[in-house]
């Protein structure tokens, strides 16, 4: 018998265009709640705590500068607020609002149903290998938690 194109695929091929499918997913999501990706990305982000602003650039992988436009724009939104850090006086946190936090919950649990939604066409047990082996690539990689565990958990790696 002979392979289909999915298993002709290469790892790189196979994880380049499943991070498409998930970025086409998000951008679709983002514009229903009248987002940008990026702003759904920070709002994700930030449900779990607050960052600093060099925490967060680094967990979003954004220079200073586009993060600093990302947040003025979501705070102008009333979507954030930059609060004072308690570990450093000079140095000012990132944390939701409560309209942003309500906003972040309802975008998180649409996204995530949207996404899982990508794998209906597996059976439990190729979920549950989808699962486990992109966990190890995620873990392997040390991939900042820039989305949590559906449910509300989040894993940070290591």
């Amino acid at each position: 018998m002979g392979e289909t194109e999915a298993e002709r695929m290469s790892v790189a091929t196979a994880l380049v265009r499943s991070s498409f499918l998930v970025n086409a997913v998000y951008a679709e999501s983002s514009r229903e709640y009248g987002l940008t990706p990026q702003q759904g990305q920070l709002l994700c982000v930030l449900m779990p705590q607050p960052y600093g602003m060099s925490e967060l650039g680094s967990v979003l992988g954004l220079a200073k500068s586009s993060l600093t436009g990302l947040v003025d724009r979501s705070a102008q939104r009333g979507l954030v607020r930059r609060e004072p850090d308690p570990e450093d006086a000079r140095a000012v946190r990132v944390a939701l609002t409560s309209e942003g936090a309500r906003l972040a919950e309802r975008f998180y649990a649409e996204t995530a149903r949207r996404v899982e939604r990508l794998a209906d066409g597996l059976d439990a047990p190729d979920r549950r290998t989808l699962t486990t082996l992109l966990s190890r690539v995620v873990f392997d990689n040390e991939v900042p938690v820039v989305f949590m565990e559906c449910g509300g958990t989040t894993s940070t790696p290591h």
